[in-house]
C-alpha cells in the first residue's frame, strides 16, 4: 500500500465526503436516465439501476435503485473485459449487452450500457446502466413467461457489442435491436438516452479526476475498496462459527406443479463467509432459472441487510464472501435454460437465506417472510387513439415481513426489486386499459406481536378488448410464514373477471390470454407473515388496525381472541 494510501485511511471525514461524491455521480446517471427516458417502464416505474466501476472492473458505487441490477452491471462490465482487452477499448466506444449467458446478464430484458472513462489518457473507469425494456421480442408481449423452456423462446439475445465506436452510432445494431421489439420506437429511443446518461457520468468522472488528480481520485478509490472489505470482515468475525441451513421453495418449476427446493447453507468461518446451495432442486423447466450474476447480488443483498445496512456498495464487499450452487441446479442451470422469471426465485433465495442467518445472528434482527416474490401482470394492445402496439409492464409490491422490532411495511417491494408502481393517469391516458381497482387487500397480513405487511390488489379492464395478457407470480397456494410464533400472510390470488358472475381463478403462469371487451384482470398479492406470539400485541395497536381496515374483526377474533379484539376496540 502507498503512503498515499495510508494516508486516506486514517482519514474517516475525507472518506465520508469522497464516498458521497461518487455516489452523486451515480445518482446524477440514474436521475438523467429516468428524466429523459420514453417508456413508462424507466420514466415511471424507475426499472432501472446505475452504477460506477473502475477500469478493471470492480464496483466502485451503485445509485440506489434495484439491488438485483447489481448482477447484470456487474456481469455485463466483465463480460466486456473478457469480450474487449483494455488497450483495445477507445474513447468514445459504447457497448450494450443482455444476454445472461454470454454477457453477464440476469434475463433478456435487463439491457446493459457500458461507458469507459478515460482520464490522462488513460482508460480508470466505466459508467453503466441497466433499463428493464418492456418488450424484446420472444414468443410472448414482455419476452417472459413461466412456460419457457428455452432462452430462445425470451427474446433478443446480445453479447457484447460495440453501440457506438470512438464517438459514432452504430444506427445498423439498434435498428436492428428496435426491430425485434414489439415496441421498437421505445427501444430505439430508451438505448440512445441509456447511452447519453452514461455520458453524463463520463464528465462527472473526469471533472472529479481533473479536480482532484486521477491518481489521487484512483488512490483513494483503493482505499474504499480496503476500507468497505474489513468493515464486512469485522461483521462477520462477530457472528459465531458454525453452520446453518434453511430451505425455501418455489411453487412451480414454471411449468408442472411440483415445488422446487432452494437450501441455503451459511457457513461462518472467523472472518470468511461461506454460502453455498447444495441441496437445492434442479434447473427448471420453465423460466425460472438464476444465473450466478442474480445469485450473486442476491446473496450480497441479505449480507448487506443482515450485517451492515449502511455498508458502502462497492467490491470491498464481496471479497470475505464465497458463492457457490451446484451445476445443473435451479441456481446455476445448463444453457440454454430459460431465466425470464429469475426474480421469483431470487427473492426466493432471500427468504432461505435469511432464514439461515437467522440461526447465526442474534433475535433482534430476525424477521418474517414477506411476499417474497415479485408478481408480474403485461398487458399488450393497441395504444390510445394511435395505430400503435404497447407492451405495458406492472411488477407488483405486497405484504413485508414482520420483525423482531416492528410492523411489515404494507403494499412494498420486497428484498431484491424496487421498481415503482405505474401511476392509474398515465396508465389510461396511454394505454387502452382502465384500472378498476387499486387497494390494499383485506384481511392479508398475517397475526403476531408485530403484524405482517398487507398485500396489494390491482384491476384493471380492457375497455374496448383486443388485448393479450401474460403474468408470472407464485405463493398462490400457500401464504408467507409467521416467525416465532406469529401467523403467515394471505395467499396470492390471479383472477379473470373478479366481482362478475363468472369469476376465473387464473394461473399464476397463464399466457398469451386473450381479454374481450369489457373482461378484466385482478392480482392480489400475499401479505406478509407476523411475527411472535399474537397474545402479546399491544392492544392499542390492534385497536388502531381494526380502526383502520388493516384487519377485520373477525379475522382479528380468530387470531387474538374475542377478549383481546373486544379491549382493544373499547381503547379507540
Amino acid at each position: 500500500m502507498t503512503q498515499q494510501q495510508t494516508a486516506t485511511l486514517s482519514n474517516p471525514i475525507e472518506m465520508e465526503v469522497f464516498t458521497n461524491r461518487l455516489l452523486a455521480v451515480a445518482d446524477e446517471i440514474g436521475t438523467s436516465m429516468i428524466r429523459a427516458s420514453f417508456s413508462s417502464n424507466i420514466k415511471e416505474r424507475k426499472d432501472c439501476s446505475v452504477a460506477l466501476f473502475s477500469g478493471d472492473g470492480r464496483l466502485i458505487a451503485q445509485a440506489s435503485h434495484i439491488p438485483l441490477h447489481l448482477g447484470s452491471l456487474s456481469g455485463s462490465v466483465r463480460a466486456v473485459l473478457d469480450a474487449y482487452p483494455t488497450e483495445t477499448i477507445q474513447d468514445g466506444d459504447v457497448f450494450i449487452c443482455n444476454d445472461p449467458y454470454a454477457a453477464g446478464g440476469t434475463h433478456t430484458p435487463d439491457i446493459s450500457v457500458v461507458t469507459p472513462v478515460f482520464a490522462d489518457g488513460k482508460l480508470r473507469y466505466f459508467t453503466a446502466n441497466v433499463g428493464h425494456h418492456s418488450d424484446v421480442g420472444g414468443t410472448v408481449p414482455g419476452s417472459i413467461h413461466g412456460a419457457a423452456t428455452s432462452i430462445f423462446e425470451e427474446g433478443l439475445r446480445l453479447p457484447v457489442m460495440k453501440l457506438f465506436r470512438e464517438g459514432d452510432l452504430d444506427e445498423d445494431l439498434l435498428r436492428m435491436i428496435a426491430l425485434n421489439s414489439r415496441s421498437a420506437d421505445e427501444r430505439w429511443l430508451d438505448i440512445k438516452v441509456q447511452a447519453a446518461a452514461n455520458e453524463r457520468g463520463v464528465r462527472l468522472m473526469r471533472e472529479l479526476a481533473q479536480t482532484q488528480g486521477a491518481d489521487r481520485v484512483d488512490a483513494l478509490i483503493e482505499d474504499l475498496f480496503s476500507y468497505t472489505s474489513q468493515r464486512l470482515r469485522n461483521r462477520i468475525a462477530e457472528m459465531k462459527d458454525g453452520t446453518a441451513s434453511f430451505s425455501a421453495s418455489i411453487e412451480s418449476d414454471g411449468i408442472g406443479e411440483a415445488e422446487v427446493p432452494i437450501q441455503a447453507n451459511v457457513t461462518v468461518k472467523g472472518e470468511r463467509l461461506i454460502v453455498d446451495f447444495e441441496g437445492t432442486g434442479p434447473q427448471a423447466r420453465g423460466a425460472l432459472n438464476v444465473v450466478a450474476s442474480a445469485l450473486n447480488a442476491s446473496v450480497y443483498y441479505v449480507v448487506k441487510t443482515l450485517l451492515d445496512p449502511y455498508l458502502l456498495p462497492n467490491s470491498g464487499m464481496f471479497d470475505g464472501i464465497e458463492i457457490s450452487a451446484p451445476k445443473g441446479s435451479l441456481l446455476n442451470p445448463n444453457p440454454p435454460a430459460a431465466t425470464g422469471a429469475r426474480s421469483i426465485t431470487c427473492n426466493r433465495v432471500v427468504r432461505a437465506l435469511i432464514g439461515a442467518f437467522s440461526q447465526l445472528l442474534p433475535e433482534d434482527r430476525a424477521q418474517a417472510a414477506g411476499q417474497d416474490i415479485v408478481p408480474v401482470m403485461v398487458f399488450s394492445g393497441t395504444l390510445r387513439g394511435r395505430n400503435e402496439g404497447y407492451v405495458y409492464v406492472e411488477s407488483m409490491g405486497g405484504g413485508a415481513g414482520a420483525r423482531a422490532s416492528g410492523n411489515g411495511m404494507d403494499g412494498i417491494h420486497v428484498h431484491v426489486t424496487n421498481s415503482s408502481n405505474l401511476p392509474i393517469e398515465p396508465l389510461e391516458i396511454e394505454y387502452d386499459l382502465v384500472v378498476d381497482e387499486y387497494a390494499l387487500v383485506d384481511d392479508s397480513a398475517g397475526g403476531g406481536r408485530y403484524r405482517g405487511g398487507m398485500g396489494i390488489a390491482r384491476q384493471i379492464s380492457a375497455p374496448n378488448g383486443g388485448v393479450r395478457f401474460t403474468a408470472r407470480s407464485d405463493g398462490h397456494r400457500s401464504g408467507a410464514p409467521g416467525a416465532n410464533g406469529g401467523t403467515a400472510g394471505r395467499e396470492a390470488h390471479l383472477i379473470k373477471n373478479a366481482g362478475s358472475n363468472h369469476p376465473e381463478e387464473l394461473s399464476p403462469m397463464v399466457a398469451n390470454l386473450v381479454l374481450e371487451a369489457g373482461e378484466s384482470i385482478r392480482l392480489e398479492t400475499p401479505g406478509g407473515g407476523g411475527y411472535g406470539d399474537p397474545s402479546k400485541r399491544d392492544v392499542p395497536a390492534l385497536g388502531r388496525d381494526l380502526r383502520d381496515g388493516r384487519i377485520s374483526q373477525r379475522r382479528a377474533e380468530a387470531i387474538y381472541g374475542a377478549d383481546k379484539v373486544e379491549e382493544a376496540l373499547q381503547s379507540l
